[in-house]
């Protein structure tokens, strides 16, 4: 039975897509035949039923033209099915880790791919370097029918979300929770409990998604990372992230709860 091959193309951090009829689409077999590229570090994805996924890079664009672009990822987020996005998130995350990770960081030696797993082994110590992952935590904090949303210095004018923050060394992912929210918000929750989790390959993140609740404490932001944050109720929410991203997730969440 003959596969059909899609391509996860990268040139840097930019996918190329194809639009046709107002829907994004990731290359086929056909389409990259017909626009006569040199792709670069082609490796298997994965597959899934009759279809199999590929990735690789793209250095010379001069002969991409419509209904080809190149977009970045993050701003696919709801044009492109979850499905799609998550192997998106997949290739992209493997093209940065074989870019950054060349060499051994024990001897120094230029690393060779495991032929038996996702992994780079070094030849002359056998050092084996895994891609790297960084966990995150992303919750929704809930009093009274209210949500805590957030203002991070990073994020447009006016935008607020749930808060997130990394895993350290030697915590579970509740304990982060805890953490986090303590330390930007000066907040007590309880309650934790899993909600769900979202790859994150900008650049190397798996957000995993949580609920819980208000437990003591008055908001006193950190002012560095957050710049404020409130309690809203789902007739007072203000710009929220966009629908595909973990965090819209569970905002979508709450608001479904308190209707």
């Amino acid at each position: 039975m003959n596969m059909n091959k899609l391509y996860f193309i990268y040139n840097n951090d930019e996918l190329l897509i194809k639009i046709e009829d107002g829907n994004v689409l990731i290359p086929n077999e056909d389409d990259i035949k017909s626009l006569n590229i040199s792709l670069s570090n082609l490796d298997f994805l994965t597959s899934n039923d009759n279809e199999e996924f590929l990735f690789g890079e793209i250095h010379d664009i001069t002969n991409i033209s419509s209904p080809f672009q190149f977009s970045k990822l993050r701003s696919l987020i709801g044009l492109i099915d979850e499905f799609i996005f998550n192997l998106g998130a997949k290739a992209l995350h493997l093209s940065s880790w074989n870019n950054n990770y060349k060499y051994c960081s024990k001897c120094g030696s230029l690393l060779e791919n495991k032929e038996d797993e996702r992994a780079k082994i070094c030849p002359s110590c056998g050092f084996i370097n895994y891609p790297k992952i960084s966990p995150a935590i992303i919750t929704a904090i809930i009093k009274d029918k209210k949500v805590l949303l957030a203002h991070n210095a990073n994020f447009p004018k006016g935008r607020y979300s749930v808060l997130a923050g990394f895993v350290e060394p030697g915590e579970t992912f509740e304990d982060c929770v805890s953490r986090e929210v303590f330390e930007e918000t000066n907040i007590r929750v309880k309650n934790i409990k899993y909600f769900g989790s979202q790859p994150w390959p900008f650049p190397d993140s798996l957000m995993v998604a949580f609920i819980c609740e208000y437990e003591s404490g008055k908001i006193n932001v950190d002012g560095i990372e957050i710049t404020d944050a409130s309690w809203y109720s789902i007739d007072d929410l203000p710009n929220i992230p966009f629908e595909g991203t973990i965090a819209r997730k569970l905002i979508d969440w709450f608001i479904n709860e308190c209707k």
